[in-house]
């Protein structure tokens, strides 16, 4: 069923349909950290893989572009209003 193939790690692959028909198997490995290449007709289409927590990363990101925004001048003429946008 699963290939591995020799990267910079150790990638396992799997084809769709072995993956469709083993998919609670694969949930599991995935759960115990390993990830997976899903291939459909020997070209690569998806990666099953345990969640990444970046919580960290989105927060800063977030804060960087919140930061810009501000610092940058609004643009365009504004000839509307809130109450304008929404029916009442």
């Amino acid at each position: 069923m699963l290939n591995t193939t020799f990267m910079e790690t150790v990638m396992a692959t799997v084809s769709a349909s072995d993956a469709n028909r083993n998919f609670s198997a694969l949930l599991r490995d995935v759960a115990q950290g390993r990830s997976y290449t899903v291939l459909s007709r020997g070209k690569p289409v998806a990666t099953l893989g345990p969640v990444q927590d970046d919580a960290k990363a989105r927060k800063a990101a977030r804060k960087t572009l919140l930061a810009r925004l501000h610092a940058q001048p609004a643009t365009g003429t504004r000839g509307w209003s809130r109450d304008e946008l929404y029916e009442r």
